[in-house]
C-alpha cells in the first residue's frame, strides 16, 4: 500500500492505495507536533510508501518560527535583503512599514571576497577570515548560515570554501540553492532556506524514525516529490506542498470525468488556494511568501485566508471581517466545542448546510447550540438576526474566493467561463455554486474524494527535480548536459534509473529584464510566446538565453480515481437554486447550471 498524507491546519487527511482499491481517513490536526495526527491516522496500516505534503516549512516562515539564522554575503552588500527592489507595495505611503526582516543586522556578515561575472575569482576567502566568523557564529549561538557572494552561481569556488569552515552549521549556499543571477532574489531564497530547513530535517527525523521501515516522500509545491532526506536539505521546496497536491488531484479527477480545461478551488480549514488548469498545470518561478521572494518552480497557486475555520470579527470601522486569521484545529470553530469565536464553518452549520449528526461520518460531534450562541453575539454588534449574521459571513467568504478566482483566471488573460470548477476540501462544496454563479461558470465538479482530494493528489504525484543554471546569452548545451548528469545521479538515489528530463530556457529580447520561460525544442515560437502574454512583439530583435532549466521526472505508480473505495470519503455540498446536481460512473457530483433564472430565497444576498 502507498499512502498520501496531506497536514492542514485543522484536519490531516489521508488517502491509501492498494492497487486496487482507494481508502480514505480524516484526522483532527495536531499542531504542536503534525507527526502525532499522522501516526493516529495511519495506525493499523501497513504501508511500503508515504508521500507527505507538509506546513511545517511554511509555518515556520510565517510564524517567524525557524531557527536562529545567520547571513554572509560579499563584504559591501551587507544590507542587500534590507534594500531590495526598488519596487514598493505601497508607492506613496511615507509611512508604510520597511520590508520584513529575518536576520537582525547584527547577523549579518560581510566577508572580503569577489568573483567576477564570468566566473574569474578576483579574491579568494582569507582561511583566518572564515575561521573568525566561524568563532563569532558560535558566540552568538547561531544554528543556520544562509552564503550567497556575487556571482557565485558563476563559480562557487568561495561559498564551498566558507562552507569549510563552517563545520556544525546548518550551512545553506546559494549556488546550490539557486544557481541564478539576480543576487536579491537569490539571497533571499537562500535565507529562506536556511532559515526553515533545520526545523523540517528534525521533524523529518523524528516521523522517519517513527514510520520505519516504510519509505517517505515529501511532496513539492512543484508538483512532485522528492525524498525526506533531500527535503531536509532543500524546505524551501515543501513550500505550498498540500495546495500542489490538491491540483494534481483535482487534474486527474477531472480529466476522467472529460475536463481538460478546469479551475481547481481548494477550500480548506484554513485557507483557500485555487489554481488554473489548461491542459496541464500553471507554473511560475517568482511567488512571495510572508513578505519574502522565494524563486523556486511552483505550481501557479492563490491562496486566500479563507478556510472553514476563518474568524468572522468586526473591525475597527464596524465592518464585517472574515478571516484570514483561524481557529486551526484547537481551539477550532465555536460548534466543534471548544472554540469560542465565529467561523465559516458556524455559519454553514447555523444555515443548515451541514448535518451535525454527519460530520465526518457521524464520528465528529458538533455542536449547533454554541454556534448559535456566538452568532447571537456577533449579530448583535451588527444589528441583524443570527440568521442574517450568518449569511453576511458567507457572503464576505465569498467574495474574498471570488478575487481569488479571479486573480488566476480574468487578471491573466483567461475567460472562467471556459472552465469548470473542480471543488473540493472540506468546506468546497459549500461555497462552489455561489462562486460559480458570481463567475457565469456553467459546471461544477465536486470529486468523490473532495475532502482528502489534496492527499490523493499526492499519488498520482511523480519524482520531480528541479535544475537550473544562469549562461547569460552563452550556448546553454552544456548547462543542460550537466544538470542532466546530476538529475541521472540523484533519482538514481531515489529509485529512479532513466528519469524523463525536459529541456527550458528563460529567453528575452536583448536589452529586456524580464524572461519568457519556454520549452527548449520550441525557442523558435518565443516571438509567437511573447505576443500571446503581452499583446506584442519586436520580431528580428536579438533574443538572448538567460537561464536554462531542466525538469526530471522519476515516474512512479499512480492511483486510479475511478477505483472502488474501501471506505467512506468526506464532503459536503450545497445546491442553490437554479443548479441540478448529478453523478457520474466514477461517484463524482457534477452540478451544471440550469436554464432556469435563480430565483431570490434566503439563502441568496444580491
Amino acid at each position: 500500500m502507498r499512502l498520501g498524507v496531506d497536514t492542514g491546519g485543522t484536519f490531516t487527511d489521508i488517502v491509501g492505495w492498494d492497487g486496487e482499491r482507494i481508502l480514505t481517513r480524516k484526522v483532527r490536526s495536531t499542531p504542536d507536533d503534525p507527526s502525532r495526527a499522522i501516526l493516529e491516522g495511519i495506525a493499523g496500516l501497513a504501508a511500503e510508501e508515504i508521500v507527505h505534503g507538509s506546513t511545517v516549512a511554511t509555518n515556520a516562515l510565517l510564524e517567524r518560527k525557524g531557527a536562529r539564522t545567520a547571513f554572509v554575503t560579499t563584504q559591501g552588500f551587507e544590507d542587500l535583503l534590507r534594500i531590495g527592489r526598488q519596487n514598493r507595495k505601497h508607492l506613496y505611503d511615507l509611512l508604510a512599514p520597511g520590508r520584513a526582516e529575518l536576520v537582525p543586522a547584527r547577523w549579518t556578515f560581510g566577508i572580503e571576497e569577489r568573483t567576477l561575472y564570468d566566473g574569474q575569482v578576483l579574491t579568494a576567502v582569507d582561511p583566518e577570515a572564515a575561521r573568525q566568523l566561524a568563532a563569532k557564529l558560535k558566540a552568538r549561538r547561531i544554528e543556520s548560515v544562509a552564503v550567497c557572494f556575487l556571482h557565485s552561481y558563476a563559480n562557487p569556488q568561495n561559498e564551498l570554501a566558507i562552507q569549510a569552515a563552517l563545520d556544525g552549521f546548518s550551512v545553506s549556499l546559494s549556488h546550490q540553492i539557486l544557481p541564478e543571477y539576480r543576487e536579491f532574489e537569490r539571497a533571499s531564497t537562500t535565507l529562506v532556506n536556511a532559515y526553515v530547513s533545520p526545523l523540517m530535517a528534525r521533524y523529518l527525523a523524528r516521523l522517519a524514525g517513527s514510520l520505519a521501515p516504510t519509505r517517505l516522500r515529501i511532496m513539492q509545491s512543484n508538483g512532485g516529490s522528492i525524498s525526506a532526506e533531500m527535503a531536509a536539505r532543500s524546505a524551501i521546496h515543501t513550500i505550498q506542498s498540500g495546495p500542489a497536491g490538491g491540483v494534481l488531484g483535482a487534474a486527474a479527477v477531472a480529466r476522467r470525468a472529460g475536463f481538460e480545461r478546469l479551475i481547481s478551488f481548494d477550500m480548506g480549514g484554513t485557507s483557500t488556494d485555487v489554481s488554473l488548469f489548461d491542459g496541464q498545470p500553471g507554473f511560475t518561478q517568482e511567488s512571495e511568501l510572508g513578505d519574502f521572494p522565494i524563486r523556486v518552480p511552483i505550481l501557479n497557486i492563490h491562496s486566500v485566508g479563507a478556510g472553514g475555520g476563518s474568524i468572522a470579527r468586526i473591525d475597527a470601522g464596524g465592518a464585517l471581517r472574515v478571516g484570514p486569521r483561524s481557529a486551526g484545529a484547537a481551539p477550532g470553530p465555536a460548534c466543534y466545542g471548544e472554540g469560542d469565536e465565529v467561523t465559516i464553518t458556524d455559519a454553514n452549520l447555523h444555515l443548515g448546510r451541514i448535518d451535525p449528526e454527519k460530520f465526518l461520518s457521524g464520528r465528529m460531534r458538533l455542536y449547533p447550540e454554541r454556534a448559535a450562541r456566538y452568532l447571537e453575539r456577533l449579530a448583535q454588534a451588527l444589528g441583524v438576526t443570527a440568521r442574517e449574521a450568518a449569511l453576511a459571513i458567507v457572503e464576505v467568504a465569498n467574495a474574498n474566493m471570488e478575487r481569488a478566482i479571479r486573480a488566476v483566471s480574468i487578471e491573466r488573460g483567461h475567460d472562467p467561463r471556459d472552465f469548470a470548477l473542480v471543488s473540493f476540501g472540506g468546506a468546497g462544496g459549500l461555497h462552489a455554486c455561489e462562486l460559480a454563479d458570481r463567475l457565469e461558470i456553467s459546471t461544477v465538479l465536486v470529486p468523490r474524494q473532495a475532502g482528502v482530494l489534496s492527499a490523493l493528489g499526492m499519488l498520482v504525484a511523480d519524482c520531480v527535480r528541479d535544475y537550473s543554471r544562469s549562461v547569460m546569452g552563452a550556448p546553454p548545451e552544456p548547462a543542460f548536459a550537466e544538470m542532466e548528469r546530476q538529475a541521472a545521479e540523484e533519482l538514481a538515489g531515489m529509485g529512479f534509473a532513466a528519469p524523463v528530463c525536459e529541456r527550458l530556457i528563460d529567453l528575452r529580447y536583448r536589452g529586456q529584464s524580464y524572461e519568457i520561460t519556454v520549452r527548449y525544442a520550441e525557442r523558435e515560437r518565443f516571438d509567437e510566446e511573447h505576443r500571446r502574454l503581452y499583446g506584442y512583439d519586436h520580431q528580428g530583435r536579438e533574443v538572448e538565453a538567460v537561464t536554462a532549466r531542466l525538469r526530471a521526472v522519476g515516474v512512479t505508480e499512480k492511483l486510479d480515481p475511478a477505483a472502488p473505495a474501501a471506505t467512506e470519503t468526506f464532503s459536503s455540498t450545497y445546491v442553490p437554486t437554479g443548479w441540478h446536481s448529478d453523478e457520474d460512473g466514477a461517484g463524482n457530483r457534477i452540478l451544471r447550471k440550469t436554464n432556469q433564472e435563480p430565483q431570490m430565497n434566503t439563502d441568496k444576498h444580491r
